[in-house]
């Protein structure tokens, strides 16, 4: 992990479709097994994904039933769990089209992040 970046837990259910497609391609035979659990600043035990992009170190908060249910109900990935083959030629002409449509109004914070 990179000292510099920010680092966020954020659930999975809130992050861009963008950010979700660069996890998809890091964990493309699921998240279950990638899991690692931490105390939060309450103390609470959580279970988290670490994830690091460009700019953000991320831990998305899931718990194991929630990562099994996201890969079962995903269609990207397959019946074994593991990432579509042709996902990533679709996931690239995807963003290529967010981009070209994006405007420069910034997103507004829905409150669900928080630094650790």
């Amino acid at each position: 992990m990179s000292s510099g970046k920010p680092r966020i837990a954020k659930d999975y259910d809130k992050l861009t479709e963008e950010l979700i497609n660069q996890i998809k391609l890091e964990y493309p035979f699921g998240f279950e097994e990638n899991l690692i659990s931490y105390k939060d600043a309450k103390g609470n035990k959580i279970s988290a994904l670490p994830f690091e992009s460009e700019e953000v170190y991320y831990l998305v908060r899931m718990t194991k039933a929630e990562a099994q249910k996201i890969i079962e109900e995903d269609a990207d990935y397959n019946d074994e769990g593991n990432l579509r083959e042709d996902f990533a030629e679709e996931a690239d002409s995807e963003d290529s089209e967010e981009e070209e449509s994006k405007d420069d109004t910034p997103d507004e914070d829905s409150g669900d992040e928080e630094e650790y």
